[in-house]
């Protein structure tokens, strides 16, 4: 799918792909996809909680918020790469991390601009390379791998059990 064409998951919101939502949403918007590629974006709030505690004076973005904000690329890419595929329903969730590399500082109010690939596919298993800047500058790289969790059973009507 090329961006912007008809059906295209560019500028349509994150929450219509993936079950995240505030405050454990980091995806602000999705700006290319392309295939197994898909470009995203979080504008890093200056209120974010986190900078509360890491650290008062001299707030700096936690690199597990930045790997997170990857993981959930990865699962708006997964989505966008699977509509028709079975194997995929269901919920991506984290099952590996692999070679993460940090570069630089991010700090409150920076954008930060994830570029995730999708790079193999496996049974329900979903492998993803991720490079995150922030104004063009190195933060992160890293690889992790995301299996699709079924949805949970639905229950059983009440007497029907």
């Amino acid at each position: 799918m090329a961006p912007h064409e008809t059906g295209s998951i560019v500028g349509r919101p994150v929450t219509d792909f993936i079950p995240h939502r505030p405050p454990f949403l980091f995806v602000t918007r999705v700006v290319e996809h392309e295939g197994d590629r898909l470009v995203a974006e979080w504008d890093v709030p200056t209120d974010l909680p986190a900078f509360e505690g890491h650290f008062p004076g001299e707030p700096v973005l936690p690199g597990v918020l930045i790997s997170e904000f990857c993981f959930q690329a990865g699962a708006v890419l997964i989505y966008a790469t699977s509509q028709e595929d079975k194997e995929a329903e269901g919920v991506p969730v984290l099952t590996r991390i692999e070679d993460a590399r940090f570069r630089k500082i991010v700090r409150p109010g920076e954008t930060l601009r994830a570029e995730v690939q999708l790079t193999e596919r496996l049974s329900n298993a979903r492998y993803v390379t991720a490079k995150v800047t922030s104004a063009g500058q190195n933060v992160v790289r890293l690889k992790c791998v995301l299996a699709v969790a079924p949805p949970p059973a639905a229950e059983p009507a009440e007497g029907n059990a």
